[in-house]
């Protein structure tokens, strides 16, 4: 994983599982790699990887079980908000870039439609 140094790595980690569950990398109930795998995997230090799972605790993505490890939420409400949320950042992200380019929101809805129907007909030839 490439990390952006203008966004704290704590949290590029938490986007990072955020997107493994949204994906069905990591399914609901699944137990997430211990601590010291994600920090090998990841190159990053421990305590980073800590605080990004208390965050993912705190917000109800993980769930702790003492002495067993953190495990992805059952509660399908809980992950549909999240993925909400990771949505409407991209979305977020991308309606500041096209604004910046002096683009109305029209335009941008248009441009979008345009560009999902060209994917859609390369991945039919391929």
């Amino acid at each position: 994983m490439e990390f952006d140094d203008k966004v704290p790595i704590y949290y590029q980690i938490e986007q990072y599982i955020d997107r493994e569950i949204i994906t069905g990398n990591l399914a609901p109930g699944d137990q997430v790699p211990a601590v010291r795998q994600l920090a090998l995997t990841l190159t990053v230090n421990v305590n980073t990887i800590q605080r990004a799972l208390a965050e993912l605790i705190r917000q109800g993505i993980l769930v702790s079980e003492r002495g067993k490890g953190n495990f992805v939420t059952t509660d399908t409400m809980v992950i549909a908000k999240m993925k909400r949320r990771v949505i409407e950042t991209e979305l977020a992200k991308t309606y500041e870039h096209l604004a910046g380019l002096d683009m109305a929101p029209a335009e941008m809805v248009a441009a979008l439609e345009a560009y999902i129907e060209t994917r859609e007909e390369g991945e039919r030839h391929e």
